[in-house]
């Protein structure tokens, strides 16, 4: 579900998504070495034995209800205990709208209609069998008959609606065309909905992921002219999951919303196009020729439209009905400490075959699954239990892990130390994005990982990305720090924050449980193929990744990081990373209110001037932005105070940790392992946040206005970017005590080691 990478993740930071915190970092101890055990799992995994299962499980269509899925969940469930594990298939009955009968057409000033389905693509064979795949579709949607007048709306994101009501130009009772791109998809029809739109087209600009970013396949990666994206349009930025069953799981006897009260489920038609189709319905709009920012790479002039002289006809109906999804669960009992899970998923249902989104990730899971599984049949065995889960259900709105971890949330809230997540992966860099006190041992992972390409670690590859990156002309400060970080090999290179779209958010962001995301990405580049039909194994073994090497080297960091869990003495947490970029995030938010106390003061003084007004073209009807709101000052001193105590308590910890560890006896082991999960969920408070309590994570949670992309001490940020001033001071508050709590659970450990200490020597 995740959007692919096509750049990497500290790149994607320096863009203005997801801020990477790494400038006071505490120096780097030297990288652990692979031990034994991980040489060997090393050894077992197996590049063509995952090319075979890519094969088989991209055969056909693995869209959810659809038999090639549910044959998948089977398939995996077999070689889980072919492989020694003790697995099982948890079923979950969920809503999943899919399609009966589409229509879009372009009715004045002439007639086109839009094709909605993918031809094939000579030379690749898989595109030639797609009559289970879904046409285009987007889940959620809400059904519905519309002709009306057609609005271009760009991004359909909240800016580009300023820019319109500027311009004079409504989108209520019309129907808006908007370009995939810079925001979520689901955000597009919601915010169109919000202003009144009767129907939504989102199309995918070649400007953004064809042929003026690569060749087009099958010569490149590409979106061909009918290519388009599916996806869920469901408002996952209130709760992800099945849309009746906020909170519990979606089982059979479960209590349901009604459809028309789920809050997530949107109330105007929607579908989704290719640029050959979208050209037609653009060509033929008038009025205002768009500002520069808004025109894309086809061979038309770009208008706003509006006038009316432009009708379109959208028309969707679904079928609404309930439908299983199959999650397949699988464990290795640990010896030592049972009740303490790792947790290691990847999903298998995809919008068509889905070889890169999600298969090239599946096989992955499966390798270490297997390669576990000789090395128990081998003697091992892990000293914590080992949990495997193979999701269902992910595309529409990460149903299968949400339902799972809605379900069994007491328990995972009693046994869950770790949950490591991975999606689609393609050749290039390593992203690794998630829980900050896990950034060191991901680093100490990542030096001992070879990077197929190069044949150095993915680790020092890593590093020269961020060097180029930011000695690049043009490099702004935070990219030229990354880069001082990077150049020294003392220090660890950052880990991004996760916002949402894919497995991970039940269990961050809902539990507050530990989580991390791993991926390569950024010279496969597969976007121009995300969610479509042309997502194929053929285009995977060709373009993407040949000879899965990078699935390879997936699975070896994934499957590392699971087995160190699995077998550590001691925590591998460092919590001085995570004191560090939450400093970081307070004086970005501190920033953020004072940059929006002169924006608001300096606007009112132009709206007093009129500059607005003296500055638009009197040829052309414009009016003045709506006023912003003065900012009033804030009392940072709670959260300044809490932060300033969370960096000496992980101090403290991590000196005590270093220093003491191999004293301690097994039980103080296993009771800091347990402290580190009750660690974690001080940041997830059940107070949740503001209109959106589902997402409980006051560090991590997806923006309200962003959708995938992370906002980084939410409740707070987010309360002065949109003007709501009583949350911002009410969440201070509540912050700076969920990190007070944080550092009290770090102190508590430190008097546990010094106590098992004392004791030891008596």
């Amino acid at each position: 579900m995740r959007k692919p990478i096509t750049t990497s993740l500290i790149l994607t930071a320096i863009l203005g998504i997801g801020p990477i915190h790494a400038q006071t970092a505490t120096t780097a101890a030297p990288a652990a070495g692979p031990s034994d055990l991980e040489r060997r799992f090393d050894g077992l995994i197996d590049a063509a034995e995952m090319t075979g299962w890519m094969k088989t499980m991209t055969a056909e269509p693995n869209q959810v209800g659809s038999p090639h899925d549910r044959a998948n969940a089977e398939m995996v469930l077999g070689l889980f205990k072919d492989w020694g594990w003790d697995a099982h298939i948890e079923t979950f009955r969920v809503l999943y709208p899919t399609p009966i009968s589409e229509t879009l057409e372009l009715t004045a000033p002439a007639r086109f209609k839009a094709t909605l389905t993918e031809p094939p693509i000579p030379g690749d064979e898989s595109t030639y069998r797609m009559q289970n795949a879904l046409p285009a579709y987007v889940a959620y949607q809400g059904d519905g008959d519309v002709t009306a007048p057609l609005v271009y709306v760009n991004y359909g994101m909240k800016e580009d609606y300023d820019a319109l009501e500027r311009l004079g130009v409504s989108v209520k009772g019309k129907i808006v065309i908007a370009r995939y791109g810079v925001g979520w998809r689901g955000l597009k029809p919601k915010l169109a909905q919000q202003h009144g739109a009767v129907g939504c087209i989102i199309y995918s600009d070649p400007r953004d992921d064809g042929y003026t970013a690569e060749d087009a396949y099958p010569k490149g990666s590409a979106r061909p002219p009918q290519g388009f994206q599916r996806g869920s349009v469901a408002d996952m930025t209130l709760y992800p999951g099945d849309p009746l069953t906020p909170g519990v799981g979606a089982t059979e006897n479960a209590q349901r919303l009604a459809i028309k009260d789920s809050p997530v489920i949107l109330k105007i038609p929607v579908l989704p196009i290719s640029y050959s189709d979208a050209q037609h319905f653009l060509a033929a709009l008038d009025g205002r020729v768009v500002p520069p920012q808004w025109r894309g790479s086809l061979p038309i002039t770009y208008h706003v439209g509006g006038g009316g002289a432009v009708q379109a006809h959208i028309a969707v109906k679904s079928d609404w009905s309930l439908k299983p999804i199959y999650d397949v669960v699988a464990t290795i009992p640990g010896t030592a400490n049972p009740d303490q899970w790792v947790m290691r998923g990847n999903h298998h249902d995809g919008w068509v075959d889905g070889a890169e989104d999600p298969m090239s990730g599946q096989v992955a899971l499966l390798a270490e699954a297997k390669a576990i599984g000789t090395l128990v049949k081998q003697g091992w065995r892990p000293k914590r239990t080992l949990v495997y889960l193979s999701w269902d259900a992910e595309e529409p709105m990460l149903l299968g892990s949400t339902e799972w971890a809605e379900q069994h949330a007491d328990e995972l809230k009693q046994k869950g130390l770790i949950y490591i997540n991975t999606d689609g992966t393609s050749r290039g860099f390593l992203s690794a994005e998630g829980s900050h006190s896990l950034q060191h041992v991901i680093n100490e992972i990542a030096a001992n990982v070879t990077d197929p390409e190069t044949g150095v670690s993915i680790l020092a590859r890593k590093r020269a990305q961020l060097e180029v990156i930011g000695t690049n002309p043009g490099a702004n400060e935070e990219a030229r720090e990354n880069a001082k970080i990077a150049a020294d090999p003392s220090k660890d290179i950052p880990i991004g924050a996760l916002g949402s779209g894919s497995d991970y958010s039940a269990f961050l962001q809902h539990l507050g449980l530990p989580a991390v995301n791993l991926a390569f990405g950024a010279e496969g580049s597969v976007g121009g193929v995300y969610h479509s039909a042309y997502d194929t194994f053929e285009f995977y073994t060709r373009i993407a990744d040949p000879g899965l090497r990078y699935s390879r080297a997936l699975a070896q960091a994934a499957g590392t990081l699971a087995l160190r869990f699995a077998d550590a003495d001691v925590p591998p947490q460092r919590y001085g990373d995570f004191a560090d970029t939450v400093a970081g995030y307070l004086n970005e938010v501190k920033k953020l209110a004072d940059t929006r106390r002169d924006a608001a003061d300096m606007q009112a003084k132009m709206l007093a001037s009129n500059a607005f007004h003296l500055v638009d073209d009197p040829g052309k009807s414009s009016g003045p932005p709506d006023a912003l709101k003065p900012v009033p000052h804030f009392n940072f001193a709670p959260l300044e105070n809490a932060v300033d105590r969370l960096k000496k308590s992980a101090k403290a910890y991590d000196a005590a940790l270093a220093q003491r560890a191999a004293k301690l006896s097994p039980k103080t082991r296993s009771e800091l392992f347990a402290m580190t999960r009750e660690t974690e969920e001080t940041l997830a408070p059940d107070v949740g946040l503001p209109g959106r309590t589902w997402y409980k994570n006051l560090m991590y949670a997806p923006g309200s206005l962003t959708g995938y992309a992370a906002k980084t001490m939410p409740a707070v940020r987010e309360a002065i970017e949109q003007e709501r001033w009583d949350d911002a001071d009410r969440y201070v508050a509540i912050t700076a005590a969920a990190l007070q709590a944080y550092s009290d659970k770090l102190d508590r450990a430190v008097q546990l080691m010094g106590t098992a200490q004392t004791t030891a020597a008596r």
